[in-house]
């Protein structure tokens, strides 16, 4: 790199003609998710996935002065130079010269052929949520590809893994006022904004904040929807109400006290977006707890969390005590899906890879901080850390999620409140939020539906819904019936014959009685018996969308 050119660069910054310009500019030149990838091909495409930058150079390099998504990929990708005039072509209406007032681009000099290197990682972003497709671009900080080395402390990250899952998995309920707590580079503030009226977004960086402007003002008609404030947690937003809360929070457990705490300090220093200053997991508990605190009647918070996974406690129960505190204090509804589980190295390993420190590059600080990390971890005899979604919900206007007053029995599939737990590592079909948000209504539903309820109600099976059985061979009868649920979380379900027989006979025309009654008369059992055996998991069937109320139940 030229002397000349600092190896810091500022936040972009925006100016509203310019920046307009540059959407157009970005519009037309075909740099978006399918353009640089039909551009770069199947393998330096996956290559570049993996964060590995070779095989794109290799593509991207002697086209720079030919294809705008050459120019632009190599530039805001790769960490490579370009003259001057490639980019003028790339962005006739914003020019180089525009590009560098709004902070994009350094310029060696003002000749067409002097080099031209990128300030900021600029980067084609595409998604489906709940609400639908969404295609932007993205501006963060450069990272390790681009640049090479190790990440400042006070790097912005663009749109990675955890950004997209969270968009995936966020209902998109039309909302009055949302709340990206965290927000970073400003991608779940972008998401929300599509169905909220109003969007504050936090965050303890400035930086941070600058990027979500400019990116706000990118990608959005009306980015004046956006709130934008600097604090740390919930302290920003203190005595207001949210109709949705979402949060990637600075979840990552890194050593912050003793020599463990000093050690990864000197090693590799603090990383704003992902170090909340906090011991262990104690940052996610205090959100789990707290944020109902800022959740209106009917609110939702989502987020992607860490928690520690402690020797002699299974997480189920200290993840499920958070739970009980947030419903003690708020009387919030609580579900966490444990996604991943990694043992005490493997996470070492992957939140010091993830500052682009690695063993062959600088040895002692990787084993300083591998070994300030796995004390920490002995510290609070931590066996695993267990990484998943939180969905949090506060009870309606009457008291209760239902309507009926809140801190009542915990009720699988209907009752005074929703207090779920659960493992779930294989795949799943996304965007996930739909389908959260149906089981959260199917809640409030089955709360309000008693059994004799249930038993004047019509059910239809749900489109995605396949049945599996397996026979011993010569067998006229299934050994074991498996409902199997294609969208959503995937789950599977093992039904009696009973059970099975009246799924199959939920299509809208009987009421869940009748069935129970013929089936009474074909297994020759008491209906009241056959009854008091199927009703609990129907309406566990309900819960997790198996089986749907019909459109022509009177009521």
């Amino acid at each position: 790199m030229p002397a000349s050119l600092p190896m810091t660069a500022p936040a972009p910054h925006v100016d509203t003609a310019l920046v307009r310009a540059l959407h157009g500019d970005l519009d037309t030149s075909g740099y978006d998710v399918d353009g640089v990838e039909d551009l770069l091909g199947p393998v330096a495409s996956a290559a570049l996935h993996r964060e590995q930058a070779v095989p794109a150079r290799r593509v991207a390099e002697p086209l720079v002065t030919k294809d705008p998504r050459a120019t632009l990929a190599t530039l805001f990708l790769l960490g490579g130079v370009v003259p001057r005039s490639a980019i003028d072509r790339a962005l006739p209406a914003v020019g180089t010269g525009g590009a560098e007032r709004l902070g994009l681009v350094r310029s060696a000099g003002s000749g067409p052929d002097d080099e031209v290197r990128a300030a900021i990682d600029l980067r084609p972003y595409a998604a489906t949520d709940a609400s639908g497709d969404v295609r932007w671009w993205l501006a963060s900080d450069l990272g390790e590809v681009a640049t090479g080395s190790r990440l400042p402390a006070d790097h912005v990250l663009g749109a990675g893994g955890a950004s997209l899952t969270l968009a995936q998995i966020t209902t998109r309920d039309p909302v009055t006022r949302a709340l990206d707590l965290g927000t970073g580079c400003g991608i779940q503030a972008l998401h929300t904004a599509r169905h909220a009226g109003e969007v504050v977004a936090t965050d303890i960086s400035r930086r941070a904040l600058a990027f979500t402007a400019f990116n706000a003002a990118l990608n959005l008609r009306d980015a004046g929807r956006l709130d934008l404030r600097r604090g740390s947690m919930l302290d920003p937003v203190e005595d207001e109400q949210f109709d949705l809360v979402v949060s990637n929070p600075p979840f990552v457990i890194t050593p912050h006290s003793g020599s463990a705490g000093v050690a990864v300090r000197e090693a590799l220093g603090d990383y704003e977006y992902r170090d909340g200053g906090r011991a262990g997991d104690d940052l996610v508990r205090e959100l789990v707890t707290g944020v109902g605190s800022v959740l209106a009647p009917g609110g939702v918070a989502q987020m992607l969390v860490n928690w520690e996974h402690r020797r002699g406690q299974e997480w189920e129960e200290r993840v499920g005590a958070w739970l009980d505190a947030a419903h003690e204090r708020y009387g919030l509804d609580g579900w966490v899906i444990q996604r991943e589980v990694l043992d005490p190295a493997e996470y070492a390993e992957t939140w010091i890879r993830d500052g682009g420190t690695t063993p062959d590059r600088e040895p002692e600080s990787w084993s300083a901080a591998y070994e300030a990390w796995l004390d920490d971890f002995a510290s609070r005899d931590v066996e695993a850390v267990g990484f998943g979604i939180v969905t949090l919900r506060r009870p309606g206007p009457d008291g209760g999620a239902d309507g009926s007053p809140a801190g009542g029995d915990v009720v699988r599939g209907g009752g005074k409140r929703l207090r779920r737990l659960e493992e779930h590592s294989g795949s799943v079909r996304q965007p996930l939020g739909a389908h959260l948000g149906a089981v959260l209504a199917a809640h409030t539903w089955l709360a309000t539906h008693s059994d004799d309820d249930m038993a004047v109600t019509r059910l239809v099976v749900a489109a995605d819904i396949t049945e599996e059985r397996y026979l011993t061979p010569g067998s006229a009868d299934p050994n074991v019936v498996i409902l199997r649920q294609g969208d959503g979380l995937g789950r599977g379900v093992q039904a009696s014959s009973p059970l099975a027989a009246l799924v199959g006979a939920c299509d809208g025309e009987l009421t869940v009685g009748q069935i129970i009654g013929a089936l009474a008369a074909l297994f020759e059992v008491p209906a009241g018996e056959l009854g008091a055996e199927v009703l609990p998991a129907v309406r566990g069937l309900v819960l997790d969308g198996f089986l749907v109320p019909a459109a022509n139940n009177a009521g």
